[in-house]
């Protein structure tokens, strides 16, 4: 593989400055990011699939103000007023992972339970030049919750989020890939990252770097494929397998990661032979003994590969897969008292909305979400499929019996909520 110029020397192989039309940045500026890859690269959907998608890396200058989804009171919050537990926190120093005994402890009277984040303690890991990394963002703060949801269906991946907070002139972590792609937004201070071609590209999820650890540390020793600092407003994007290292200049580095989970054909492969070993399960012969004191598959094995094969070829993997994916993520948040209050209080002109993050299928009659499924009768599926496009409707529109149901199943929700 040929190797690109430097940053040092000229320009980065991608580095995107391009600058939309006014009403994209108007929109994309919209807390949560109105377009979320638009935001985070400046290209179209098309224009990143084509170039970059598990291809190569995209370093995007300046591609927003990021202070609506993070910041330096956010980690505060986080880590001394909202009681987070582990493993919602690790702390990494000189490329280990502390103990979690080292930063958690009970944290008194009505809150005796001893895995608590004690802040004490993780100020003074932090002073002596360990990195924080709070994870699952996706779950514990809500701007970044509602980003990664929506990256999430616009990529037709589920995403993940971390934030990593590292001390000036330290690093957390040494050269490593990871096996999913990621997004990194820098939100303060500087960091500088060195970047390597992968030694093992596209690693599955048990695929990890440590599996090369030789490979890996050789390869951190070559001239890296980018090196740049990142500043406040910076977005790199890094498929899966790239080795990255990175280390914080002379403020204090807090940057989020967006980790794309990316489905693959290997994943498909595994769901269309578990389909295939489904239906051979009602097959009479391949469920018969092998012959009695066999000490291999013998002729047996052929028999087996003809009906395997047949049964690949006849199988449809596809509920399989949808099932997976709704599985892969959470649907968003739902008030326990606004939905009720939505319930009492609906009228014909209540104007409700599909749950978001549901990922819905309508399968025949069945609905199937990540809240789980619900029949119809055929007279309601119309309505059914109006409440599908996203936007809010009247209650009338749908039928009133029907959205108290969807309501009432967590499916629906008042508009605005």
């Amino acid at each position: 593989m040929s190797t690109p110029p430097r940053e040092q020397r000229s320009t980065p192989p991608r580095e995107q400055r391009s600058t939309p039309p006014r009403e994209q940045r108007d929109a994309d500026a919209q807390p949560g990011g109105g377009v979320p890859l638009g935001r985070l690269t400046r290209l179209t959907r098309e224009e990143f699939a084509r170039d970059h998608w598990s291809r190569a890396p995209l370093l995007t200058r300046a591609a927003d103000d990021f202070g609506d989804l993070f910041s330096a009171d956010a980690v505060d919050e986080l880590i001394a007023r909202r009681g987070l537990r582990t493993p919602f926190l690790r702390v990494a120093k000189d490329g280990a992972t502390l103990p979690e005994a080292s930063f958690t402890s009970p944290a008194g009277v009505g809150a005796s339970i001893g895995d608590q984040l004690d802040d004490t303690a993780l100020w003074r890991s932090f002073a002596d030049g360990a990195t924080l990394v709070l994870q699952a963002l996706h779950r514990t703060w809500e701007p970044v919750a509602d980003l990664a949801a929506r990256l999430g269906t616009e990529l037709g991946h589920p995403v993940q989020a971390n934030a990593y907070i590292t001390p000036p002139q330290n690093r957390g972590f040494d050269d490593h890939y990871d096996v999913h792609d990621v997004f990194v937004l820098q939100i303060a201070g500087t960091k500088r990252w060195m970047i390597h071609e992968p030694v093992h590209p596209d690693p599955l999820r048990d695929q990890p770097w440590t599996d090369h650890r030789a490979a890996v540390a050789q390869a951190a020793k070559d001239d890296p494929y980018l090196d740049t600092v990142l500043e406040p407003g910076d977005v790199l994007y890094l498929p899966r397998g790239w080795l990255h290292a990175a280390q914080a200049q002379g403020a204090v580095s807090i940057h989020l990661t967006l980790g794309v989970h990316t489905w693959t054909r290997h994943a498909l492969a595994e769901q269309l032979a578990q389909s295939a070993l489904a239906l051979l399960r009602e097959d009479p012969e391949m469920r018969a003994s092998l012959p009695l004191g066999a000490e291999g598959p013998g002729a047996d094995l052929d028999l087996v590969r003809r009906r395997l094969v047949a049964a690949l070829t006849e199988t449809d993997p596809a509920p399989l897969f949808h099932r997976a994916r709704r599985a892969q993520a959470r649907p968003a948040p739902l008030g326990p008292l606004a939905q009720l209050a939505a319930l009492k209080g609906l009228t014909p002109d209540t104007q409700v909305r599909l749950r978001e993050a549901l990922e819905a299928r309508l399968d025949g009659r069945r609905l199937r979400t990540r809240a789980g499924w619900l029949d119809f009768p055929e007279d309601e599926l119309p309505a059914v499929t109006v409440l599908l496009d996203g936007r809010p409707h009247a209650a009338y529109e749908l039928g009133l019996g029907l959205a108290e149901r969807l309501l009432r199943a967590g499916v629906a929700v008042p508009d605005g909520s």
